[in-house]
């Protein structure tokens, strides 16, 4: 080579010019609509500071009210102002307590986002940002306790406070909204769809309270307690009914696989019983879950299509260049390079919007299943199965752990939906982008059949777990299984120890394949009952370390031991035979020979009919008296709990435990 000649120039592999002609011009991406800040008319300061004022003189005179009531007529457990919450009396309204509960995490979810969380004051600072929001959490429950003084306290001044407060509420909600419907966080409609169930609530507690007005009486609503409440003698009366016969293991056997599928399904429904009320703190829970769901799935599809609308938007053939950087050519033409983008971006976002869609319609199913199981367990701990259902050998009684977990029930519950939803989507959606872009494109366009090639390839070891599990079975069921006079036992011990010894190597093969299913079932099981607290994911033995699963049965104990339907029933059957109904200032009956009758004020009967019903009252108080001897609400007020310690009765069972240290569950209650 001469050394004059000159040295060629290095190839640019990244110089793309040529790719251009004069006659090509970049593809134009529609603009972006930008959502300026908007500012009611209804300023949402002014109207904060108004409403709590407002809020606060309602509260004053309805103090006011019933200070003066309980001077001029004493009643014992009437609520009062500070003491208008009763989770436990079945006598409240729930719907008014629900739509509270509601408001409340509905504003919680908008302060997360908003970016001024506290509406008392304008300051946007970010180092104070953080501060306004904890003093938002302590105000919005200030706020909205007025609408729920004026539905417990059950005056008419109250319905019409509550009444006024609703309206004021949804008015200038919807003032606001319909002044500024777009918002430029996120979504432009995320705003509008977020508060769309507080104007719900607002409407309905607007609705609730006027009706309430209307059929009140004309001075106050007498107050009724707890244990003259209906709904207590209807449960004990549905206890005594006779049941119909079970049905015989022999027909169990002949049901068809189509009825036990729709039995299943039906144990996920929920469906409300008449003579069976779930408690208050429970159907809040409930529908505070519910709509954690609905804010969770608004969050989850606000925050992504929207910017995966605004990359499909902004592709154009500089994608193509970019691509070819990672050494990926989809195409010769530019062209056809952003159809192709623009196409995997609109499945990438099928996926998105399928994941979401399969993440909630798994919490609204599991949610379901949790009512139903509320249900069952409260019926199974309502007869005293406490240690048979928890798994645990101690005495149910009041401790702070379990107020504590009464607390925080509701919330917890709430949180671990969120969670729950969240973790769901991601998993989902990372399955549906495997089975897109892995399985169902490549097939699709028969190109990039790499996953494919790759599990083809495996064919020898799948073909050979197959026949090592299908000669076990085969052997199994001809060979090692004697079916004689409609019994099974074993048969050809040498060859089942032989086949055994031989297929030892082979099964460690086929117990490689089954951990790692194992794992995938377990971990698919964990994540779609995330958002349950009714069950334990972890075994029955570990129950104890599961904090979820420790809090709802704590909670849950805590329930029955105070709001035992037959314990309250016992207690208004005492109150009414002896006259101390409970009506103003209460009243003793007229005479102690009407009291043993069944209605008071009736002359005495024959000695006859006086002795029957005498024997028949006799009767059911041992009948519940047995019931209720297993019942750890009543077991402070026994003279052998309040006697120094001892352990020889189990949460005041009538039998003495065991030498081991258990007791007999052979009592009525469990019966």
């Amino acid at each position: 080579m001469n050394g004059s000649e000159p040295e060629p120039e290095p190839v640019n592999y990244y110089d793309y010019s040529d790719w251009y002609t004069d006659n090509l011009e970049p593809t134009k991406s529609p603009p972006v609509e930008i959502v300026e800040p908007c500012d009611p008319t209804a300023d949402d300061q002014l109207f904060h500071i108004c409403i709590a004022a407002v809020s606060l003189v309602a509260v004053l005179v309805l103090a006011a009210i019933r200070h003066k009531t309980t001077l001029q007529n004493f009643r014992r457990g009437a609520p009062s102002v500070l003491n208008a919450l009763n989770f436990l009396d079945h006598t409240q309204n729930r719907g008014v307590a629900i739509a509270v509960f509601t408001l409340l995490f509905c504003k919680l979810c908008v302060l997360v986002l908003h970016p001024v969380p506290l509406p008392l004051s304008k300051d946007n600072t970010p180092a104070l940002k953080e501060l306004w929001k904890i003093i938002a959490i302590f105000y919005y429950p200030i706020l909205y306790y007025p609408l729920l003084v004026c539905g417990t306290l059950r005056s008419k001044i109250g319905y019409v406070f509550g009444t006024m407060l609703a309206w004021t509420h949804l008015v200038v909600l919807c003032w606001q909204k319909i002044d500024c419907p777009k918002t430029p966080e996120m979504y432009k409609y995320y705003s509008l769809l977020n508060t769309l169930p507080q104007m719900a609530c607002f409407a309905y507690l607007g609705i609730t309270y006027p009706l309430l007005f209307l059929t009140s009486s004309d001075v106050q609503d007498k107050y009724k307690e707890d244990v003259d409440d209906n709904y207590y003698k209807t449960y004990v009366k549905s206890l005594l009914k006779k049941r119909p016969a079970k049905t015989s293991p022999a027909s169990k056997d002949t049901t068809t696989l189509k009825d036990r599928i729709i039995d299943k399904v039906k144990s996920y429904m929920y469906r409300p019983e008449d003579d069976f009320l779930l408690p208050l703190k429970l159907v809040i829970s409930g529908a505070v879950s519910f709509m954690a769901i609905y804010q969770v799935m608004l969050l989850l599809i606000c925050s992504v299509i929207p910017i995966l609308h605004i990359v499909r938007a902004g592709i154009n053939e500089d994608i193509a260049f970019l691509l070819l950087g990672f050494n990926i050519i989809l195409h010769e033409d530019r062209m056809e390079v952003v159809k192709i983008v623009i196409h995997y971006t609109w499945c990438l976002e099928i996926c998105y919007i399928c994941a979401a869609t399969l993440s909630a319609m798994v919490s609204l199913v599991m949610l379901s299943r949790s009512m139903v199981l509320h249900r069952d367990n409260l019926k199974v701990l309502y007869k005293g199965s406490i240690y048979n259902e928890f798994n645990i050998r101690r005495k149910s009684r009041v401790s702070q752990f379990s107020v504590v977990h009464w607390m925080g029930f509701v919330g917890s519950q709430a949180a671990v939906v969120c969670l729950a939803m969240a973790i769901q989507t991601l998993v989902f959606f990372f399955g549906f982008l495997v089975l897109v872009f892995l399985v169902f494109i490549p097939i699709l366009y028969g190109q990039n059949l790499i996953f494919l090639q790759i599990i083809g390839m495996l064919w020898p070891l799948w073909l050979l777990l197959f026949l090592i599990v299908a000669v076990q079975h085969a052997a199994a069921h001809f060979a090692f299984v004697k079916k004689d006079a409609g019994t099974r036992n074993l048969e050809n011990r040498s060859a089942l120890f032989l086949l055994s010894y031989m297929l030892f190597l082979m099964n460690i093969v086929v117990g490689m394949v089954v951990g790692l299913l194992r794992m995938a079932v377990t971990a698919m099981f964990n994540i779609l009952h995330l958002g349950r607290l009714d069950i334990s994911l972890l075994n029955r033995a570990s129950e104890n370390f599961d904090p979820g699963y420790l809090c709802y049965s704590r909670f849950l104990k805590l329930e029955v031991s105070q709001t035992h339907p037959v314990m309250k029933a016992f207690c208004g059957l005492l109150l009414s035979t002896s006259g101390l109904e409970w009506s103003g200032a209460g009243h003793k009956s007229k005479d102690a020979e009407e009291a043993c009758t069944t209605q008071p004020g009736i002359p005495m009967v024959d000695k006859k009919q006086h002795k029957a019903l005498t024997a028949r009252r006799a009767r059911y108080r041992w009948q519940l008296f047995l019931t209720l001897v297993n019942n750890p609400s009543v077991l402070g007020y026994r003279k052998h709990f309040q006697s120094p310690a001892s352990d020889s009765a189990i949460n005041g069972s009538l039998n003495r435990p065991s030498k081991e240290g258990t007791a007999s569950t052979d009592s009525p209650a469990s019966n």
